[in-house]
């Protein structure tokens, strides 16, 4: 689901859930009620892919951003990318994301240069591309990828962000990064340059493990055991879940839209 928060008037986030086997999809404009045949279904032999995008730009250029983001990723997966080469997501799904990421962020720099309501657009894009028990995620920017298995919940991606560069070399702690001035400054975005290298990460799907994708309107407010403890409170139910995340997010203060796609993996083969 998707909030735009106590604080703003638009939302520039978006998120894409897609189905590859139906193919089905449901995404921000669809609403935020999922439609009854995505609560629960069979991954099917060509997986499933989600996304988390939070554009970034003046006026409704962010949101535009983000809807161009999870726009390329569903034209490149069901082969209607009309914009550059196509891609096989039966030979690698993974891949797929990836080529569809980087078609994300061209689509987003030209429309930048040619319009200039949209000067100087772009957006974030964490992915997750899930087939038999492999997960693999596939980041740019700052969203964040968060797996919970059992009791524990660990961050699965690294935020592509000035301070998280601050902590790697030890100039700045977790904890100073938490309120630091430039927390919000990312070091790569869709739309920023002509290139760009998404950052990925493979992880081997145990049974009961849940997906948790946000934009920073979530990770900015709770950190990793109030998430795990909102999660673990809503008593298996995902959409409660959601909704528990977005208004605790609010409660400290909303000041970013919010958004979480949440997702649990149950099976015999797991």
């Amino acid at each position: 689901m998707s909030d735009v928060g106590r604080v703003r008037r638009g939302n520039e986030d978006n998120y894409l859930l897609l189905d590859l086997a139906t193919p089905r999809m449901w995404n921000r404009l669809d609403g935020d009620k999922s439609p009854p045949e995505m609560h629960q279904f069979t991954l099917g032999e060509k997986g499933l892919v989600l996304v988390v995008s939070d554009g970034m730009g003046g006026a409704l250029a962010g949101d535009v951003a983000s809807k161009m983001a999870i726009e390329a990723v569903r034209d490149v997966l069901l082969g209607n990318n009309s914009e550059g080469p196509q891609c096989d997501p039966d030979s690698s799904l993974v891949d797929c994301l990836k080529h569809a990421t980087l078609q994300a962020n061209r689509n987003i720099h030209y429309k930048s240069l040619e319009d200039s309501r949209c000067s100087g657009m772009g957006a974030t894009l964490t992915g997750a591309a899930i087939r038999d028990d492999k997960l693999d995620l596939v980041q740019v920017g700052d969203s964040r990828a968060y797996v919970m298995r059992g009791t524990q919940i660990r961050l699965a991606t690294k935020d592509q962000s000035l301070v998280q560069q601050l902590v790697d070399v030890g100039q700045i702690s977790e904890e100073e990064a938490e309120t630091h001035m430039f927390r919000n400054v990312i070091l790569q975005a869709l739309g920023a340059q002509t290139e760009l290298t998404p950052a990925t990460a493979r992880i081997q799907i145990r049974q009961g493990d849940m997906l948790l994708l946000c934009s920073d309107g979530l990770s900015g407010k709770l950190r990793n055991e109030e998430i795990r403890q909102i999660i673990s409170d809503s008593t298996q139910d995902l959409a409660a879940a959601c909704a528990a995340l977005v208004a605790a997010a609010n409660e400290r203060g909303g000041e970013d839209n919010i958004t979480v796609v949440l997702a649990r993996f149950t099976g015999d083969e797991l």
